[in-house]
């Protein structure tokens, strides 16, 4: 592992990965969907300012810590889940909803796509529940980059949730081929059907 010269105001991806604890991929999705600003060398190189990372850094430790939720037989994993909501009250219902679940779920959150896109390059959760409208980076947004970031995050099952209709979300670009999208009120049941799927199959 090469040594950071902690002197240095830039970094390139691979550092920002060993700093950051995440796959050079990760930090190239990052960059890509605009979650940490860089440039290009005249060579082609990534370059990534030191103060950004710090930044990042700090909003990685505000996240919230997963909770798991049921019991897990010898040898299961806990599905982990990724509910990106920004509002609180739904968030908080997702929690409540999802601890009375009877497999064994491992739950973060994120307030919106750039927290999102955070915590999947950091945790790499199985499924993300994502809602589409958002301040900030909106879940189109977040969606779209993480279909675009490559191989990495090809098993990532997505589902969006949205008082948007079919239509509406069809004149905003639409999803990426793959995502589940439901209507708002969430249909709990039916993401919990998904869920256990998931689980089973890990």
């Amino acid at each position: 592992m090469r040594k950071i010269d902690s002197n240095s105001e830039l970094m390139t991806t691979r550092e920002v990965g060993e700093v950051l604890g995440v796959a050079v991929r990760t930090v190239q999705l990052w960059v890509e969907s605009g979650v940490l600003p860089a440039w290009r060398t005249a060579g082609g190189h990534r370059r990534i300012a030191r103060s950004a990372v710090e930044r990042l850094t700090r909003e990685r430790s505000d996240m919230l810590v997963p909770v798991v939720h049921g019991k897990a037989a010898a040898g299961d994993r806990p599905l982990r889940l990724l509910v990106v909501e920004d509002d609180a009250d739904l968030r908080q219902l997702f929690s409540m909803v999802v601890e009375g679940w009877s497999f064994p779920v491992e739950l973060s959150t994120a307030s919106d796509g750039f927290q999102g896109l955070v915590r999947i390059g950091q945790w790499m959760p199985d499924m993300v529940v994502t809602d589409l409208n958002m301040p900030g980076m909106n879940g189109f947004e977040m969606v779209r980059s993480l279909r675009a970031g490559g191989v990495n995050f090809a098993g990532l099952q997505v589902i969006a949730v949205t008082a948007l209709s079919p239509g509406d979300v069809a004149d905003r670009g639409g999803l990426p081929e793959g995502t589940a999208l439901f209507q708002k009120p969430v249909d709990f049941a039916a993401i919990e059907l998904l869920a256990r799927n998931r689980q089973l199959a890990l």
